[in-house]
């Protein structure tokens, strides 16, 4: 699934795909900042880790969890 974080003050996004479920990342991100966490960490399918900050959190975008098509379809 991929993930798409907008940070305030920053151009770019961060964006990266992880093998967790939608509902998973969208719990964690919930928890964090129900709990007013500091940060939010996440893992990517690589196995690379990010940290962002709750504080500056802009929005997530979840992306759809179906895997993309190879091939011709007839």
């Amino acid at each position: 699934m991929e993930i798409r974080i907008g940070i305030i003050n920053t151009g770019r996004e961060l964006n990266f795909d992880t093998s967790s479920s939608a509902d998973d990342v969208r719990a964690q991100i919930t928890a964090a900042l129900d709990q007013s966490a500091s940060h939010i960490s996440f893992t990517d399918a690589k196995g690379s880790s990010y940290i962002v900050p709750t504080a500056n959190l802009a929005y997530v975008e979840l992306g759809t969890e179906e895997s993309r098509r190879v091939g011709f379809v007839a």
